[in-house]
């Protein structure tokens, strides 16, 4: 039996690292200049394509994504001719009949759009970007109280083969105190559709540590997940950061659950969903054992980026729309994530950068080791020996050395050639690869920068 209350302790503010170095360290003095010559620098390598369209019809107040809260279509049908200046104006800059291995649409809410506004913005992508690999992965989020028939024979003619509904919880109490109400039905009756269609891989997006959740409400969810049974979930913590996402302080902090709460969530969500023939990918997803996100995990060969985990090979991530991050071999770009900057770049010709970072070689090592414990929970240390010129322990002496703690409680082993997380282990990973970041050894980090760990 894990003892939640000791595990609670390190329930500490931390990075999520979907990138690295984190957003944080992203700066200005990156402009569109700097990707420009970042995009010429990363030509070998094939594309990614992520597209964000940021409007939802009201606030969900767990919800931490950049969003416009509008029920004006006039504003929607202007950000799309703005997402087409901006796909024309990239065309310049890049080699857009590369193939694309991956291509997801975010927000926001993408299906918050008709579609007939969907063909437009899909057609508007793909007369530029039109190699699509046979195997690509194309995704799109989906809000099930927004979504119909039609839109989805829009998505199913430009072979969309993944679909992610968020689900968060399907407690009412829960709903309720986080804005967001659908019902089991509405979210079955999605599903279905989809499947209709011939959507094999759908995958559900739970939260846990919401207001007003308990293990006994969650055991309940998970049931209800278990009828509908999808391909893939995506089990994420809440991160609690009102001085960010102002929508949130309407969440009262005293219903949120304690830690050792959130914890024994967890602890359940993973043997009930490895006992129903889900295995865990990660620190937060799961997959049925035939689902290629599996597959790849045992060979350690999964991958992370800001789309989610994938199998494909390294590709240069195009980040399109208000706020969304682009990500080459050795630089992250993030377009304005104000609406009116975004524009006024495109009407002046400007890629609309607001900020980014490149990687020095001592970025690309350590992003390399935090993701690679972050995606299979076990690092190769020779590997990355002979990839960087580097003796391990030598470089690396003061983290091992604080990694001690989790060794000690048998979370962590380390040997000469490899660094092995626990299942257990698992749960803390965000907490263990901190120790490898070298921004948070210099600055060490303060609470207002990040949500908690546990």
């Amino acid at each position: 039996m894990i003892d939640f209350e000791k595990f609670a302790k390190y329930s500490k503010p931390g990075p999520r690292y979907t990138s690295y170095p984190t957003a944080l360290e992203f700066n200005e003095s990156f402009n569109a200049a700097s990707y420009i010559e970042s995009l010429e620098r990363n030509i070998h390598l094939p594309l990614s394509l992520y597209v964000h369209l940021p409007f939802c019809k009201s606030a969900c107040y767990f919800c931490g994504c950049s969003v416009v809260y509008t029920s004006k279509e006039d504003k929607k049908q202007e950000y799309i001719k703005y997402l087409q200046k901006e796909i024309t104006l990239l065309k310049q800059y890049i080699d857009s009949s590369r193939e694309i291995l991956q291509f997801h649409f975010g927000g926001g809410t993408p299906t918050f759009y008709d579609a007939k506004s969907l063909d437009t913005i899909l057609k508007s992508i793909h007369n530029v970007f039109s190699n699509f690999s046979s195997n690509a992965e194309i995704s799109c989020e989906i809000d099930p109280r927004y979504f119909n028939e039609e839109q989805m024979r829009v998505l199913n003619s430009y072979g969309f083969n993944r679909l992610s509904f968020g689900v968060q919880d399907f407690d009412s109490d829960v709903q309720k105190a986080i804005h967001r109400f659908q019902s089991f039905d509405l979210v079955q009756k999605a599903v279905e559709l989809a499947q209709k269609y011939g959507i094999k891989y759908i995958n559900f997006d739970l939260i846990y540590g919401l207001p007003k959740q308990s293990l006994e409400s969650f055991k309940t969810t998970l049931d209800s997940v278990l009828k509908i049974k999808p391909t893939r979930l995506a089990v994420f913590n809440y991160a609690h950061v009102p001085w960010i996402k102002k929508t949130m302080r309407k969440i009262d902090e005293f219903m949120l659950p304690a830690p050792a709460t959130k914890l024994s969530i967890l602890e359940y969500t993973i043997d009930c969903l490895t006992n129903n023939g889900y295995k865990m990918i990660g620190m937060d997803h799961f997959a049925l054992e035939n689902d290629e996100l599996y597959q790849a995990s045992l060979k350690g060969e999964l991958k992370r980026n800001f789309q989610g985990y994938t199998t494909k090979k390294h590709t240069q991530t195009i980040g399109l729309g208000v706020t969304s991050i682009g990500e080459g071999h050795d630089y992250y770009a993030q377009n304005h994530k104000d609406i009116s900057l975004y524009m006024e770049c495109l009407d002046n010709g400007i890629l609309p950068i607001q900020r980014g970072v490149k990687l020095t070689d001592e970025d690309r090592l350590r992003k390399n080791i935090i993701m690679k414990l972050m995606n299979n929970l076990r690092l190769d240390i020779r590997h990355i020996e002979n990839k960087f010129g580097i003796n391990f322990k030598e470089h690396f002496k003061d983290s091992i050395n604080d990694l001690k703690e989790y060794v000690n409680l048998g979370l962590l082993e380390i040997t000469d050639d490899e660094i092995k997380i626990s299942h257990t282990g698992g749960m803390l990973v965000r907490n263990i690869v901190m120790n490898f970041d070298e921004y948070l050894r210099k600055t060490n980090a303060n609470d207002k920068r990040f949500s908690k760990t546990v």
